[in-house]
């Protein structure tokens, strides 16, 4: 296993979740490989070079004199789809074939049939890191532990092969077993588990009060169900009688832009939100109203994986001063992409913009710097004890009347 030393000291980056500002046509039907690579690039201000056709023709007459294994068109048209997005060198801009395209569609919705586990990706080396599993679920039950590195899916290597076909390799249908190889601790030790897939509605967003009247909101990820839910847990704590309130997005991919829109409108006063910037200069900008305003001490916590729809919210409750981010610097992610259908069922996800708090300030490769610095330190003679969130709940509770 060549590349499990490589895999052991990698760092952790955030997971590649897409920011879906909705779907655009722009069809691809070309059928032959000089034809398909015509028809990526004939609305392009620089048509394609006729020595890229002539090479594409020569390397398939090649493969049709030479290659001793079966000639696979539909795989060599949609390997050649993704190597022209993969040549664009952005880590978040990936072509999707039909099948992921469905399963990436089906993550949004909140619910799946899979083992209910958040994956993240190193944006460089491709190394994917289970961040997040949720109680009771297949992944729970099968052993898989958070920090765990997912080395194989079934008997495929899995490295630097992008996460949303990661993931798609895991979903399946329910009640079907998928096997996982993973690497575990500083000695990577090697660990294999079966689970079984099951459907999975994700709860995006748990809750609960602390000492004092510190309410306590961690959010792990933006989906289409994650609105419905904050409301529902701020609603709750508020009848509980609310003096103070923790929201953890530490680990937080990001998601879905609108929906985190959603959430800062409770949350902050008449204004903007969060501005994008498109390619041609063209300027969006997202609002919110009068109508709600969280007015009591606030804390926001976040680290190094705390990306994307994340960044968003923590920055703009940080601009606004409506609360105290803690932990320590974001990961950096300040753009965004947007889906666009191909009309045969495969799509592509393409930087379309840079975001923006309400500032101006950019955030893209920097993060955001928290107000109070807390490194995470565990505690082995008290696994439960988290000293991020302790200080959080001190900072609420200094300014809490």
């Amino acid at each position: 296993m060549q590349n499990k030393g490589f895999i052991k000291g990698a760092l952790l980056g955030a997971l590649t979740v897409l920011l879906i500002l909705g779907c655009v046509s722009c069809g691809i039907d070309g059928f032959g490989v000089g034809s398909a690579l015509r028809r990526l690039t004939e609305k392009s201000d620089k048509p394609v070079d006729s020595s890229a056709e002539t090479k594409l023709e020569l390397l398939d007459e090649l493969v049709d004199n030479y290659y001793m294994g079966e000639k696979d068109g539909d795989a060599l048209r949609e390997g050649l789809y993704k190597g022209y997005i993969d040549g664009l060198g952005d880590p978040y801009s990936v072509y999707y074939d039909e099948e992921e395209t469905k399963d990436m569609m089906e993550s949004f919705s909140g619910e799946y049939s899979g083992i209910g586990a958040v994956l993240t990706q190193d944006r460089d080396t491709g190394v994917v890191t289970i961040v997040q599993v949720y109680p009771g679920s297949p992944a729970e039950e099968a052993g898989i532990r958070a920090d765990d590195i997912l080395y194989r899916v079934a008997d495929e290597e899995i490295t630097g092969l992008d996460l949303t076909a990661v993931v798609s390799r895991i979903k399946g249908d329910e009640g079907t077993e998928v096997g996982l190889t993973l690497l575990r601790g500083d000695t990577a030790e090697e660990v294999v588990v079966t689970a079984v897939r099951r459907k999975i509605e994700v709860m995006t967003v748990s809750h609960e009060m602390k000492e004092g009247g510190i309410g306590y909101i961690r959010i792990t990820e933006f989906d289409k169900v994650t609105s419905e839910q904050y409301q529902t847990a701020l609603e709750d704590l508020e009848s509980q009688g609310l003096n103070g309130l923790v929201v953890d997005l530490r680990s937080n991919p990001g998601g879905n832009l609108d929906v985190v829109v959603e959430i800062l409108d409770l949350m902050l006063p008449e204004g903007t939100v969060v501005s994008m910037e498109e390619k041609s200069g063209e300027k969006t900008v997202h609002t919110s109203d009068e109508e709600h305003q969280f007015q009591k001490p606030l804390a926001v916590l976040m680290n190094g994986n705390s990306a994307s729809a994340a960044e968003i919210y923590a920055a703009a409750i940080q601009d606004y001063d409506a609360g105290e981010i803690v932990g320590t610097q974001s990961y950096g992610k300040g753009v965004v992409q947007q889906i666009f259908d191909l009309k045969d069922g495969s799509s592509v996800k393409l930087t379309i913009a840079e975001y923006f708090p309400p500032s101006g300030r950019s955030i893209n490769g920097i993060g955001i710097t928290p107000d109070v610095e807390v490194e995470y330190e565990p505690d082995e003679e008290n696994p439960e004890y988290d000293n991020q969130l302790e200080k959080a709940i001190e900072v609420v509770k200094s300014q809490t009347s």
